[in-house]
Parts: structure tokens; C-alpha cells; sequence
């Protein structure tokens, strides 16, 4: 990577937030044999080979952890060079890099300014090979944008910019020491229809019907001379306006100045999160505008289809959120002036993602940048967010439940996948932020310091969650525990093993001893405190089970009261306590907070809050504490978590030996949910599960591309070969039924 790192190159203008220099590269050729190009940018770029855009890929080279990583990509354009005169165009914008950014809406977060490097490499019929490079003879066009950022939108030009405005120059910013090539590329996917148009004051409101991440296209044949405006909204007011208060700083406008350019236009440097589209400046003909959703580039890998249409919605919920959500990082929300790649919201979804979707790239990707975040940290810990945003310490907000990605990824990776390479090549990480909790805990094993809790818990408010997070933030350090000894037994590192191991029995003791009473009750019967204590503290015995009856009663009284972490465990564990009914009532449930609530107020994906709308209607709009900041959200994947339910106990697929060597198949059915069917497409083939109700009957069928253990609610037990196979259950012997 020699030649890219040598010829970094950058406009010669100081900085200005928003804007993008344009870099024009002319050039001949002697007959060729092949072509291809190296490129990068320390911000954002499109490339264009005589007026073709270069691969599929969005936001190149892609979001990482600057300071010691980038990435780059290799594109074959032979088909794209031409005998004559050839034009490489590229456009530079800030990006990540040093555009706006963050909650904070900051600026030059890992650099002054944006540079590009290129290096276009022929191989002529004749043998020769040329090399066309960015460090020579590249001009400067003006540029079409006034402004390109993530969270405003851009504001373009639609003229003729050939008028050279100068040259490039020598960049002179660090270059990151690793280069590497890109694993996960974010692209354009599903064209979304318009569904509705109405009018109102002037304007046009389009309705595509479904909340997504994504960018319009404009077709400039129907507007001649015009200004159009285009501002993007999850929900609309009572009165059908756009609503706009929960993107707090973000504009998330387009605003597109027509002009004698009648190339179709999509935003290059930006995107949005919306249901909704105004449009102003023009008047709105069908065919003008046209959305695309957008996110990172995966193979789908499940599949889940059921009678019950409320049921169905949810689970095409959850998907949405993902697609909206995984878009280079997965982000906590692609509308407002946030979308940052955030780990707990990430660990809680990723098992359901990683069922719908081969996310295997998309989180190796993130580990790397969460490792070399982590080398910056000076306490060894993991920052609440990757890529993180500079050099830190822990901070006043422990943000338990969010680092503890760092065990819990590797590990789903592994389950999931069969990937023991990143798991075992996760430990140096893990260690050094396991060392971090240890010395936070000191003598007492256990961490009592302010820290989120399970973020967002219905009747926990965010002050009560800081001075009573010690049950839920405790069981993510347990958690981190037994990963890390489990590992590195594994690795032959019995030191460090015996060392973990120790301190494992320590803080299991400390934790249930402080939180646990002997009847079984946790934490004065706080609901996420059971959940949390159930999946990752409490070992089988007598006091779980006392333990799981205390939750049961806990649940029958009180529904459902979990945030962010507790949910993804909440039906499971009512499962594991033997109230299936129980579980699918709860899913069920159509009263706030509830999966279904949503679903019936027109959710179209999951929200960031049980009452992002309150049952009266309106939007709630309570302010983060210090910021007075809006904090609402229509597309926040958290709560989509419920999806690891449907795949491993409505659908009954869940790996025995990781990486689905051998499959576990236990269904949990529920005549009201009809007739039940779907798939998951493992590494080692496509597994199906069907199951449906008939007069009196419960028949079952399961398609298994390996060995199996068969569990069903009758009591029977079986292991099968590859295969399909069915039963018949009579309803009467079905579990709570």
C-alpha cells in the first residue's frame, strides 16, 4: 500500500464545515489489457471513471477508528477505460473524519482536513504497465455543493462544474499506520414506493409507508429551473405536517438548485432516517422523486412467516430496524444528529441480527476498531461507542452493559458461526478490560459507581438508573468472567485462567449476596435485576429455581418493565421457568409497554422508547438530563431484540455445538399464532421449522442440514440424522395449551 500512502492529496482551500472539493484527473491510454484502481480517503469520496460511478459501495472507504485505521478498496474498471481521452473524477467530502459529528455536533474530530489517495493501475496489450497516481497533475473543479454533511443534508448545484479552480495539493495530515481492504460495504438496496401523497399549506408530504434509512434520487426532467426542497421526518404532526423535533440538530434536508445537469441526483454524502417526505420549491409530479433504502451490504439468512398478522409485523419490524441500523456501524438511530456506532445497543440485537442477516464480516469489522479504540483508552476500557472518538478514561459513567460487547460478540460469533479465530483473538481485549473492571471493583468484587442500568426501563427514569444500576451492570462482569476464563482455558493460559476463575467465585458470591435474598427475591423485586441476574449470575440449584418463580410472580403482576439489556432475555426466561403461555402473552400484549403496542400505533419498526408515542397520541418528548435535547426515536433497534424468540423458541433453532455442528430443536407453539413457518440459513445449510394446528392436532415438520436433538412438548427426546422429519403432537399433551 506504498503508493497510496504516498500520494495523498487535498484541496488547497482551509476548512470549511460541509464543503467538497471536486478533483479532476485527465488522461490517455494505449490499447489495454486490464485496469484497476486503489482507492481511500481520510473522509468520504465518490469516484467517478468517465462519468460512471466506481463500484457500488457509499460512504467509501467507510467508518473506522482513524487514528491507527483505514480502509481502502480495489475496483476493476477495465470495462470503464476508454481507447480515447479518458476523465477520473473524484469527489471528496468531510465525512466522519472531520465533518459534524456526534451528539455534540463537533467538527475535525480525527483530522483538519479531508485527503484522497489513487492509484489507477493499466496493463496495456502490449505488456507495458502504466500507473496513473494522485500526487501528479490532478486539477480542482468547482464544486456543485454549497454543503454535503451527514446530519443537515446537501445542497447542490445542478450546473456545469468544469471550470478548473486550481490544483491539487501534498496532504499533510498523519496517515494511519494500518490500510486495509474493506470487509462490509454499505450500498443501495430496495427501491420504496411512494404510498401516499397529500398536500397541505403549500407543500407536499410523500408517505413511503415504511420508517427506513435511505436517500432520494431526482429526476430533474420535471423540474425546470426551479429550487426544490426536500426535508425528511419519521411521523407526522396531528395536523399532517412534518414532524421534525426529535432530529434535534439535524436539518436532514436536500436542497437541490435545478439547473442544465439532467443526470438523476442521489446524495453522495449523506442519508436519512423516514417515513416521510415535504417537498417545497416545485410542484410534485410522480416519477420526480424516488427512495432507496440503504445499509450495509449482508447476505439475508432468515426467514419467518406466521398467521397472526400483528406477530408478522413485529418480526418485519426488527428486520427494518437492523437494515436501518447497520449502516457501516451499527448505529443507535439513522434520523437525528447521533448515528453512532454504539456497543450495547449493538451486543443486545446482534443474535437476532446475526439470524436474519450473515453478520459475521459486518462485527469482525467492528471488533478490529473496537481493539484499537481500546489501545487509546487509558484505562484499557471499551468506549460506549465505535469507532471511539479519541484518546479516553472510563469517565464518570461506568457504561456497564455497553463495553461488555468486548465478550459478548466474540461469543456470538463463535455460537453462531464457528468462529473461534475472533474469539480467541479477542482475548488481549478482553483481558485488558476485564483487568479495568477487576480494579474497579477492588476488595469489595463487586463495581458500585454511577452507570446507565438497563438504559431506557419503563418508571426507572435516568437518575434512578445511575445509583441503582449494581444488579444489572454486576451481571455484565460476571458475564465478562466466565468468557474470559472459558477462553483462556482454551488458549492454554492457565495462569490467567486460575486468576479469572478466582475472581469469577468472588464476584458471583459478592453479587448474589448483595442482591440476592435467600427466598429468591432480587434487588426489592426489581424486575430487569431478575433478568439479568437469571441469564448471567445465578448457576442451577435451588436458588434459581426459587428465583425463576419470584420473576414468574414478578411478571404476572407487573407485565413488562425491562430496558434495553433485560428485554432480550425477558420471554426466554419466562420459558425456561415453564410458562410458555405466559411468554407468548406477554408478547402479546397489546397495552403500553408492549412489542405489540407499537405495532398497533403504526410502528413499522421498532421504537427507541415503549411510549415513543403515548397512549393519548402524542410524542414523547422528554429531555436528556444536561442537554435539554429531544431524545425520541422511530427506528431504534433495541426492543427488536424480541427476533432471537422468534428464531430459537417459536421456530425452535438454536445451535448445540457452535456454528451449528448440531442443531437444538425446541419449539414453543401457541395456537394463536396460526400456522408458523421459516428458516435460518446456517454455515452448514438452511434449516426449516414448520408447525400448525389441526382440529386436535399438532403437527410439526423440521429440515435439518445435520445432526439433531429433537425436543418436543409432549416430553419426547430424540437425536436424528440429516433430514426432514415430522410429528404429530395431540393438542391435549401440548404445554399450556
Amino acid at each position: 500500500m506504498r503508493e497510496l500512502r504516498e500520494n495523498f492529496i487535498t484541496s488547497p482551500d482551509v476548512y470549511k464545515e460541509g464543503a467538497v472539493a471536486v478533483f479532476r484527473q485527465k488522461f490517455n491510454v494505449k490499447p489495454i489489457k486490464s485496469a484497476s484502481i486503489l482507492i481511500t480517503a481520510l473522509g468520504m469520496y465518490e469516484a467517478e471513471l468517465n462519468g460512471e460511478k466506481i463500484g457500488k459501495q457509499m460512504y467509501a472507504p467507510g467508518y473506522t477508528y482513524y487514528p491507527r485505521r483505514l480502509l481502502y478498496q480495489e475496483h476493476d474498471v477495465t470495462s470503464m477505460v476508454q481507447s480515447e481521452e479518458n476523465e477520473l473524477k473524484v469527489y471528496l467530502g468531510q465525512g466522519w473524519y472531520c465533518g459534524r459529528f456526534l451528539c455534540e455536533n463537533k467538527t475535525q474530530i480525527y483530522g483538519k482536513k479531508p485527503g484522497v489517495s489513487w492509484v489507477l493501475k493499466i496493463t496495456c496489450q502490449d505488456g507495458s504497465i502504466e500507473e496513473i497516481h494522485s500526487g501528479t497533475n490532478v486539477e480542482e473543479l468547482e464544486s456543485p455543493y454549497e454543503y454535503a454533511g451527514e446530519y443537515d443534508g446537501e445542497i447542490y448545484f445542478a450546473g456545469k462544474f468544469n471550470k478548473v479552480k486550481g490544483y491539487a495539493v501534498p496532504y499533510k495530515e498523519p496517515i494511519p499506520e494500518s490500510l486495509e481492504k474493506t470487509l462490509v460495504e454499505v450500498q443501495v438496496h430496495e427501491e420504496m414506493p411512494v404510498k401516499e401523497v397529500s398536500k397541505l399549506n403549500g407543500v407536499t408530504i410523500l408517505d413511503f409507508g415504511q420508517n427506513f434509512a435511505g436517500i432520494v434520487e431526482i429526476d430533474p426532467q420535471y423540474i425546470a429551473g426551479e429550487t426544490l426542497t426536500i426535508r425528511h421526518g419519521e411521523i407526522l404532526n396531528p395536523n399532517g405536517s412534518l414532524y421534525t423535533n426529535n432530529l434535534r440538530k439535524a436539518k436532514a434536508t436536500i436542497i437541490y438548485h435545478a439547473g442544465v445537469e439532467k443526470k438523476k441526483y442521489r446524495p453522495r454524502f449523506t442519508y436519512m432516517g423516514f417515513r416521510y417526505m415535504e417537498i417545497s420549491g416545485v410542484e410534485y409530479k410522480s416519477g420526480m422523486i424516488t427512495a432507496y433504502a440503504v445499509y450495509s451490504h449482508m447476505e439475508r439468512t432468515g426467514n419467518f412467516n406466521c398467521a397472526n398478522k400483528l406477530v408478522q409485523k413485529l418480526y418485519e419490524n426488527q428486520v427494518w430496524g437492523q437494515k436501518s441500523n447497520y449502516v457501516e456501524v451499527p448505529t443507535d438511530c439513522p434520523q437525528r444528529d447521533e448515528r453512532m456506532g454504539y456497543t450495547g445497543d449493538g451486543q443486545v440485537f446482534a443474535l437476532t441480527g446475526a439470524y436474519n442477516f450473515n453478520t459475521q464480516d459486518f462485527w469482525k469489522n467492528f471488533l478490529v476498531d473496537l481493539r484499537l479504540g481500546q489501545k487509546d483508552n487509558s484505562e484499557g476500557y471499551v468506549c460506549a461507542t465505535v469507532p471511539a472518538t479519541g484518546p479516553a478514561g472510563i469517565g464518570f459513567m461506568s457504561m456497564l452493559g455497553w463495553g461488555n460487547a468486548v465478550t459478548i460478540l466474540p461469543e456470538m460469533l463463535y455460537w453462531q458461526y464457528g468462529d473461534e479465530e475472533t474469539l480467541l483473538g479477542q482475548y488481549n481485549s478482553m483481558k485488558l478490560f476485564v483487568e479495568a473492571e477487576i480494579r474497579k471493583m477492588g476488595k469489595k468484587n463487586l463495581w458500585i459507581g454511577p452507570s446507565l442500568g438497563d438504559w431506557l426501563a419503563p418508571g426507572k427514569g435516568i437518575a434512578w438508573q445511575a445509583m441503582h444500576n449494581g444488579p444489572i451492570s454486576n451481571a455484565f462482569i460476571v458475564h465478562d468472567l466466565e468468557v474470559i476464563t472459558k477462553v483462556a482455558k482454551r488458549l492454554g493460559k492457565q495462569d490467567d485462567a486460575l486468576r479469572y476463575e478466582n475472581q469469577l467465585e468472588k464476584t458471583r458470591k459478592a453479587y448474589i449476596r448483595k442482591y440476592v435474598r435467600k427466598d429468591g427475591q432480587v434487588a426489592r423485586d426489581y424486575q430487569s435485576a431478575y433478568i439479568m441476574a437469571l441469564k448471567y449470575v445465578i448457576p442451577k440449584g435451588e436458588l434459581r429455581e426459587k428465583t425463576l418463580k419470584k420473576y414468574v410472580k414478578n411478571v404476572k403482576k407487573k407485565g413488562i418493565e425491562t430496558g434495553f439489556f433485560a428485554t432480550q432475555h425477558f420471554l426466554s426466561l419466562l420459558i425456561e421457568a415453564g410458562e410458555s403461555k405466559l411468554a407468548y402473552d406477554m408478547l402479546l400484549q397489546e397495552n403500553c409497554p408492549g412489542w405489540m403496542y407499537q405495532v398497533l400505533r403504526g410502528a413499522t419498526t421498532t421504537w427507541e422508547r415503549w411510549d415513543a408515542l403515548k397512549p393519548d397520541g402524542t410524542v414523547n418528548e422528554e429531555k436528556m438530563p444536561g442537554s435539554g435535547e429531544n431524545m425520541v426515536s422511530f427506528n431504534h433497534y433495541a426492543f427488536g431484540s424480541v427476533g432471537e424468540f422468534y428464531y430459537q423458541y417459536i421456530l425452535g433453532i438454536r445451535p448445540m455445538l457452535p456454528g451449528y455442528e448440531k442443531l437444538h430443536f425446541e419449539p414453543y407453539t401457541d395456537k394463536r399464532l396460526g400456522h408458523v413457518n421459516g428458516s435460518y440459513m446456517s454455515c452448514k445449510g438452511e434449516i426449516k421449522s414448520e408447525w400448525f394446528y389441526e382440529k386436535n392436532e399438532l403437527l410439526i415438520r423440521l429440515t435439518t442440514p445435520v445432526e439433531a436433538e429433537i425436543v418436543l412438548e409432549d416430553g419426547r427426546k430424540e437425536q436424528v440424522t440429516p433430514g426432514t422429519h415430522e410429528y404429530q403432537i395431540k393438542a391435549e399433551k401440548v404445554r399450556n395449551q
